[in-house]
């Protein structure tokens, strides 16, 4: 029999919606009943493409004595953080400061009022060394809630007393506040040379990258390293970024069949990825290739641009125009009877030589294991091998030939799962990607998409002049939307009204951003990552760290500075440097985790540049191929109005250059590097 997650919308929860678990959705009607009854709650949080939460749901939610035991001495509330990263933040807090560690699937012991007492990650069903069994700590939590109940109720409300009293010192980190740098806190050229300078000094100078396994796609930090570059033309921080997607783009993370990256990579070298394919990485990972590639002309950065592309309009894009949130990391291995069938991480993407010389014959076969890295010993699990693409094949044609035969072939076996549901600012984050490199490459297919996905935006997501978080199949969810939807949604109208000149869009973003300043506003400057008519949880979440995508407050102050450059509102601008400036002692201290606030920095310093191109369309793309950090580039609006004369009109802190007619003095004034 169903439970009473039937009805949500999520792929999440209705993955455990036929449980034997008696899941309730995260709501107070499930903290009353746990009151009525006396007992705990416990909340557990995970994710549709996570692999161990499928692992951990497979080994005892599925189990009838568990779920029995659980039924029988919690109340139990499942969800989703993607839908609700809000209650995320707040118990992966107190998860990281109890244990030391984080992680999905996230397991936390609550009262009745929701304070936590008690929290781990992953729990086996059977006990293994230095770690218990679920059913143990399941167990050892009742005995202490029917034996020492006031002092677990005294813990859990000392824990979220902690918990206020640290967000309210400042940004959160476990259950204390940052400690200082020392550092002015004040946006120089001196601060961004010394956050790439602690960059440097983290660099993976043999695989790229930052820090050792495992090791993730540093987007964020590769946009700041791009902009930094062009800002003081530094040749090592474009060397770091050029090194560090190359290396990930012929390492095992990248689809070599198919395009498109995995979360990350479970080593230093970037061999074996953690399979799921996100949405958030490849829309940040295209921009970021597409920026390389600008900068440099590198082949290797337009391929991964158009295949990734590809990769997400074939994979990713949903009936209604948007783009589904991520693919999952397991599938059913090929050959499996049905009956016996376990999903299994990586099977759809893992091969053998005699699996190739199967598909292709044995001549194209050795060959393909020679150029793929696919060995008898197997870089992976079971004697299977990753591809990986360490050069280019001298022949293309064989090449493509290879490679279409493999995709066919690898297309006929379990597919790993789609969680379709649509995510506000992963969407955004997609607009922005597809509308530049629409017009840069000129892709007028991909404009189309950004534009078909922010229309979805507009007609499903925005209620009432407010964003909310998912809709799935159209049909709008219940969450509302948080800080990074309104930044990353604001960001990628912002590029999609630049390049169609279209007013409609920078007249949303502006009333998303009238939203952020009027609802989630901070006292001391900044921005709170709910609205204040938001549920009220523990704590009222304010992060500044990027995770896998900007930090909400990074974000914000992007498009709010964008906005302003557009539009040449003071006001809009001030916000931004306020916001920008929050960062400045994370910006010193380790840029790995402000990323996107340093490349709002850098676009700062740099003014950015405003650049209305007025009749003269034999200038605009080149205009566009410019690497000033942060330039907007319009044929209409704002900028434009007013200017009669013909030509390429550059303006930094709104003050203007004459205008330019030449491609020489546009290149000159704007950075461009390719030849066109």
């Amino acid at each position: 029999m169903p439970n009473k997650l039937a009805e949500q919308t999520s792929p999440y929860l209705l993955q455990h919606a036929d449980n034997p678990v008696d899941w309730w959705p995260w709501c107070p009607e499930a903290f009353a009943e746990a009151a009525r009854r006396g007992v705990p709650v416990l909340l557990s949080v995970g994710y549709a493409s996570c692999h161990w939460c499928h692992v951990m749901a497979h080994e005892s939610f599925e189990d009838v004595v568990t779920a029995a035991y659980m039924n029988d001495h919690f109340v139990n509330i499942k969800v989703d953080r993607e839908e609700r990263p809000d209650v995320d933040s707040v118990y992966m807090d107190v998860t990281v400061a109890l244990t030391g560690h984080g992680g999905w699937p996230m397991t936390v012991f609550l009262t009745p009022t929701a304070e936590p007492f008690f929290a781990g990650t992953y729990f086996p069903p059977r006990p293994r060394p230095g770690m218990g069994s679920f059913r143990q700590v399941m167990e050892a939590v009742v005995a202490a809630w029917q034996t020492r109940r006031a002092e677990i109720e005294e813990s859990g409300a000392d824990i979220a007393r902690r918990l206020a009293e640290a967000a309210a010192r400042g940004p959160v980190a476990g259950l204390a506040s940052r400690p200082t740098s020392g550092v002015a806190d004040e946006l120089t050229p001196q601060l961004l040379d010394t956050a790439v300078a602690g960059l440097s000094a983290r660099f993976d100078a043999r695989h790229g990258g930052f820090g050792g396994a495992p090791k993730f796609p540093p987007s964020m930090v590769a946009e700041m390293l791009l902009r930094h570059a062009a800002r003081t033309d530094d040749a090592q921080s474009l060397q770091m970024v050029a090194f560090t997607c190359e290396r990930m783009a012929r390492g095992g993370m990248y689809d070599q069949l198919a395009g498109g990256f995995a979360r990350y990579s479970v080593d230093a070298t970037w061999t074996v990825p953690h399979f799921e394919k996100m949405l958030y990485d490849n829309a940040q990972l295209l921009r970021v290739y597409l920026h390389l590639w600008r900068a440099t002309g590198a082949p290797l950065a337009e391929r991964v641009v158009r295949e990734t592309a590809a990769f997400l309009l074939a994979a990713l894009r949903t009936p209604q125009g948007g783009f589904a949130s991520a693919l999952d990391a397991d599938a059913v291995p090929a050959g499996v009877p049905a009956a016996h069938a376990q999903p299994e991480e990586g099977a759809s993407y893992s091969w053998t030589p005699a699996g190739l010389r199967a598909v292709l014959g044995a001549e194209d076969g050795g060959w393909a294991a020679e150029i793929f890295g696919v060995t008898a010993e197997g870089t992976f699990e079971h004697g299977t091998s990753v591809l990986q693409l360490p050069a280019d094949p001298p022949d293309a044609a064989r090449w493509a030939g290879v490679r279409a035969a493999l995709a066919a072939a690898r297309a006929t076996r379990p597919q790993p799962a789609r969680d379709d549901k649509v995510v506000a600012a992963w969407n955004g984050l997609a607009i922005a990607a597809f509308a530049e490199a629409g017009a840069l490459l000129d892709e007028p297919a991909w404009i189309s998409a950004a534009e078909d996905a922010a229309v979805l935006l507009r007609d499903v997501h925005l209620v009432a002049g407010r964003l909310r978080r998912t809709s799935r199949d159209g049909r709008v969810g219940t969450n509302v939307g948080v800080l990074e939807d309104y930044g990353d949604v604001a960001e990628g109208l912002l590029t999609l009204h630049q390049v169609t000149g279209d007013p409609e869009w920078l007249t949303l973003a502006g009333e998303l951003l009238d939203v952020v300043r009027a609802r989630f506003a901070a006292p001391d400057g900044g921005f709170f990552d709910t609205a204040d008519d938001a549920e009220a949880l523990l704590r009222r979440p304010r992060d500044d760290s990027d995770s896998a995508t900007p930090s909400g407050q990074a974000a914000v102050a992007g498009a709010l500075l964008t906005y302003a450059a557009l539009t040449a509102s003071a006001e809009h601008r001030s916000t931004a440097e306020e916001t920008v400036t929050r960062f400045a002692p994370l910006l010193s201290r380790d840029a790995r985790f402000a990323g996107w606030a340093g490349a709002v920095a850098e676009a700062l310093l740099a003014g950015p540049a405003e650049v209305a191109v007025v009749d003269s369309p034999a200038l605009e793309r080149l205009a566009r191929l410019g690497t000033a950090p942060g330039a907007v580039v319009v044929t209409s609006g704002p900028l434009v109005a007013g200017r009669g004369a013909p030509g390429v009109y550059v303006c930094r802190d709104f003050v203007c250059e004459l205008p330019v007619h030449s491609a020489e003095e546009v290149r000159r004034q704007l950075g461009v590097k390719i030849a066109t």
